[in-house]
């Protein structure tokens, strides 16, 4: 790809990741679009990321150290280095298919006030003999809150920081991440990012592999400060679509969003899960149900939910 293509910057957070990291990063070298650089901030980890760092000598990858302060901390640190008019964000961990950045670049419109997306699929562990194509219930082109209203309707919604290629001017109107937030800090983040756009552009031939089933993932944490975040999170995320819409089909998806919040974390986190069921009632009531299946499900419908959560709990600490 010849160099008056546009710059695009990957920036990616790295903690403990030494396990996964050399992987990644191929898989950016590896690309058919050339005009990159990637930015590795390492938030202070303790395994060997930083040593696996030490082996790359590619001048267009840049890497900083920092003590740890979280994801979105390290992120935007990535993202204050960085000088690409597209900028993408990466886990440590994801890999990307061979014409990824090609594909995104070429299906957008502009590089002002599109946003290309791709598709993904699950592979566990580091075994991409696993990996599963998602049939997601939403592509192609649309405006984003469309895009959004959509994916929300049967599943929780997919915002996978790989996935999207942004201008770095919609960035700019929107902010960066809330350091604030750790766990699902990308749902507050990426819907407000894309209701910046005019359009969403789909790459089909853009794929993720995204990493599942590590067990010390961001995405796992179910501590108190992971509960908070996640409420904060869904708070803000749903608050910047009812700012955008406040029709009655975006106040049940909001209500759903805050109604998984209360299967998540009952009983651990009682105040935050009374929280979540006043908004659920505030917003008009949820409609999705309990998520469950084989003798949890048969538990469930024989003495409720949640009976059924505390039960599993007992069972889990036995």
């Amino acid at each position: 790809m010849e160099n008056d293509q546009p710059l695009i910057s990957i920036c990616m957070p790295a903690y403990n990741a030494g396990a996964y990291i050399l992987q990644s990063i191929r898989s950016i070298q590896q690309q058919s679009y050339q005009n990159w650089e990637l930015i590795v901030v390492n938030d202070g980890s303790r395994d060997y990321t930083a040593q696996e760092l030490q082996t790359i000598s590619d001048p267009r990858v840049q890497v900083f150290h920092q003590q740890n302060q979280g994801q979105c901390a390290a992120a935007n640190k990535a993202f204050s280095m960085s000088k690409g008019t597209l900028i993408k964000f990466m886990d440590a961990d994801d890999l990307l298919s061979d014409d990824f950045l090609k594909s995104q670049v070429e299906v957008m419109d502009n590089f002002t006030d599109t946003i290309g997306y791709a598709q993904w699929g699950r592979f566990y562990k580091n075994d991409l003999n696993t990996f599963k194509l998602s049939t997601g219930p939403v592509t192609g082109n649309m405006r984003p809150s469309d895009w959004l209203i959509s994916s929300m309707q049967s599943a929780e919604v997919m915002l996978q920081c790989a996935l999207w290629l942004i201008p770095r001017t919609i960035i700019n109107k929107a902010g960066l991440w809330n350091e604030e937030l750790s766990l699902i800090n990308d749902f507050e983040f990426f819907i407000r990012v894309l209701l910046q756009a005019k359009e969403l552009r789909y790459a089909d031939k853009a794929i993720l592999y995204y990493r599942s089933g590590l067990q010390n993932s961001l995405s796992s944490t179910t501590t108190l400060k992971g509960a908070k975040s996640a409420y904060l999170s869904t708070e803000l995320g749903t608050g910047h679509l009812l700012n955008f819409s406040d029709r009655q089909e975006v106040r049940q998806l909001s209500a759903n969003c805050f109604q998984r919040f209360v299967y998540t974390f009952y009983p651990d986190y009682p105040e935050l899960v009374k929280k979540a069921e006043h908004k659920v009632a505030e917003l008009g009531g949820s409609t999705i149900p309990f998520p469950a299946g084989g003798y949890t499900r048969v538990l469930a419908n024989l003495l409720g939910w949640q009976v059924t959560k505390k039960i599993k709990k007992l069972l889990k600490r036995k």
